[in-house]
């Protein structure tokens, strides 16, 4: 356990020392993966599917603010579905702005988590997401989470009905409106997923800030219950044909990282809790410290032996 806290206090100390270098660079790698992945899912203008232009604009919000790579993000879908229909890049474009409204009013500073959540169901772990910000976050992370959540299967959605909508009538307008807006209202996994993502969210955040010890780890066994079980149950009321397995695999690999983040973000010792009474004119107060967990990193001493030099006598010995 030693030498893991003095890996992290390394890693602490590198990050702040070349901050000013670092931040770019992790905006470029986000932008990078975001653009990257929707090419790959709906590349259907070709000349965005360029990796000469993706490099290009994540160079160029690698140096804006991160909410610049979510509008680029959603500029590059609308612009790869108004390839396949002009129906679905008007659809995906009021989405957006309904999403935009509520993300920006209610939770601006969850960037990471928009673009992340459609990451994460790319990568078959998008449990990691409601656990992490129900730990880091607030219950109004869940307006971000949701958001993330409709992109992700907006976008699936389409991809996956590209080949029907190519094949209706370019005339027949209604139709293909109501074909995508009826598959999305009607999509009961993601209307689940949504309310599932949410409650857990919740849950972890109440019990992270009760004052019980292991308040994190208990929060986020608790949160990875309810998850898979509302899913579960979700499944046998709506049918929704979740994979049980995927379930289960998906949400052991996000409490592993739920709980890397704990450890970079709340890891104190529970062995030397304190608790304090103390009163003023008005008020009892009842505290409990608990204190954190911190190491000094080994600094290296160079010690410098200097032999002693000889001396000579300016005059010849004689015999």
């Amino acid at each position: 356990m030693t030498t893991l806290l003095v890996v992290k206090q390394y890693i602490k100390n590198f990050i702040s020392k070349y901050e000013v270098y670092l931040k770019p660079l992790m905006k470029l790698i986000l932008a990078l993966a975001s653009l990257m992945m929707i090419n790959s899912k709906i590349g259907y203008m070709h000349r965005l599917d360029n990796i000469s232009i993706v490099l290009i604009v994540a160079l160029m919000c690698s140096f804006m603010p991160m909410n610049f790579i979510i509008f680029v993000a959603a500029v590059f879908t609308v612009l790869h579905l108004y390839a396949l229909s002009l129906e679905c890049a008007a659809i995906a474009l009021v989405l957006f702005l309904v999403l935009f409204l509520l993300y920006f009013r209610f939770s601006p500073k969850d960037t990471l988590v928009v673009l992340l959540t459609p990451m994460c169901f790319v990568l078959k772990i998008p449990y990691a997401v409601p656990l992490t910000m129900g730990l880091i976050g607030t219950p109004a992370s869940a307006i971000s989470v949701g958001c993330g959540v409709i992109v992700s299967y907006l976008i699936s959605y389409i991809a996956d009905s590209a080949t029907a909508l190519s094949g209706m009538d370019t005339e027949d307008i209604i139709t293909k409106v109501r074909y995508i807006v009826d598959g999305l209202l009607n999509n009961k996994e993601m209307l689940l997923t949504i309310f599932a993502f949410a409650v857990t969210i919740v849950i972890v955040y109440l019990i992270k800030r009760m004052s019980i010890n292991y308040a994190w780890t208990i929060a986020m066994i608790a949160g990875a219950i309810v998850d898979v079980m509302i899913l579960l149950v979700g499944d046998l009321m709506f049918d929704t044909n979740v994979s049980i397995i995927g379930i289960i695999i998906g949400t052991v690999f996000s409490m592993l990282i739920a709980k890397v983040v704990e450890f970079f973000a709340f890891h104190v010792d529970y062995s030397r809790v304190e608790k304090v009474q103390f009163e003023d004119d008005e008020y009892y107060y009842y505290v409990k410290a608990v204190p954190k967990i911190t190491v000094a990193t080994p600094s290296k001493t160079v010690k410098r032996i200097n032999t002693p030099k000889k001396r000579y006598s300016g005059g010849q010995s004689r015999r």
